[in-house]
């Protein structure tokens, strides 16, 4: 299990809008130097990110793009299932059932059991953050955050 680029570069484009947008917003190449990524990219990671509901854009000399909710109103869960989707969804199931086109272990499955207690694990910290946190004093402001509601 691993989190993809997608994820990370489009978090990482979501916190410099955050934390540089300002009123003005910023515009992809702007955003592309700053995170060191190509323009093809940013362009589309900020097309998911607008149409998930995270982003808008202006046109025009002074456009860009801003954010559509303050920091502290997006959570970390609600932008990784945008950008890549949940680890564990019950569809898995369907996908990875072998050769058969039903999983031979549908009744009784301890493997499923284990990916949907990773899956509650991993919602339960990251609904917990928000792109606020994340803008925060780093690792420490996210550490105390998540002690906080343990």
């Amino acid at each position: 299990m691993k989190f993809s680029s997608q994820e990370e570069y489009g978090l990482r484009c979501l916190l410099r809008i955050a934390r540089d947008g300002g009123t003005k917003g910023l515009t992809i190449p702007e955003i592309s130097q700053a995170e060191k990524l190509s323009i093809p990219n940013v362009g589309k990671l900020l097309r998911i990110l607008r149409i998930g509901g995270f982003l808008e854009s202006s046109r025009g000399q002074t456009g860009g793009y801003s954010l559509t909710r303050k920091p502290d109103e997006i959570s970390l869960a609600d932008v990784l299932n945008v950008l890549g989707g949940r680890l564990y969804d019950n569809e898995f199931c369907n996908t990875h059932s072998g050769i058969e086109s039903i999983c031979s272990n549908s009744i009784d499955c301890s493997i499923r059991s284990l990916w949907q207690l990773v899956q509650k694990s991993v919602d339960e910290v990251t609904t917990k953050i928000s792109l606020k946190d994340i803008l925060g004093s780093g690792r420490e402001n996210m550490v105390t955050k998540i002690e906080m509601y343990n």
